[in-house]
């Protein structure tokens, strides 16, 4: 009979060590040990990309900032999830995000219902030092299911991914680069 197990590794986050399944990412890692790492664009099993940037670790050992939910565990690593480096590179990923951003909260649907809103919120982001060039896209009413607004769109790719991978359908994917960048049919 084969033993299922898994080798398990030792990982120390945020001074704390832990035994976790080798191969296991560092989010998933913290998460089963009650560790709270902010994600935007993560959706496990179907966004799993590192996209957005949030989620990011310092990992000692000169690898400097990893997004957490990509970066898997190793055997006597170090993790710092909330090191003053840390926190600076989330506010600014977090400005960065909102600068072309709708920010029309107040009227919005979400409004106080809606994870960027909460995690702008729970690292203290109220003004945007990165105020420039803005997308100001038309809002597309063109199917009788969805409607869709690029001015609020993060760009995480969970509806490219939730698309392709869970409806089967992947009608819809990333075009353009750069500021550019749009999701589109």
């Amino acid at each position: 009979m084969k033993n299922n197990k898994a080798k398990m590794v030792s990982v120390t986050i945020d001074g704390n060590t832990f035994k976790v399944p080798e191969g296991i990412t560092v989010l998933e890692a913290a998460r089963m040990n009650g560790i709270k790492i902010p994600t935007l664009c993560f959706l496990k099993g179907v966004n799993e990309i590192g996209a957005c940037r949030i989620c990011v670790v310092e990992v000692e050992g000169g690898r400097g900032l990893q997004a957490s939910c990509v970066y898997p565990v190793e055997d006597g690593m170090s993790v710092n999830t909330n090191s003053k480096l840390v926190r600076e590179s989330r506010k600014v990923t977090m400005e960065l995000i909102l600068s072309n951003h709708d920010r029309e909260c107040l009227s919005c649907v979400r409004n106080r219902n809606c994870e960027l809103q909460l995690l702008a919120e729970e690292l203290n982001v109220d003004q945007i030092r990165f105020d420039g060039a803005k997308l100001d896209t038309p809002l597309d009413e063109m199917s009788p299911a969805v409607v869709r607004n690029q001015n609020k769109c993060i760009l995480c790719r969970r509806c490219v991914h939730m698309c392709r991978n869970v409806q089967r359908v992947g009608v819809i994917d990333t075009v353009d680069r750069g500021f550019e960048t749009t999701v589109s049919s």
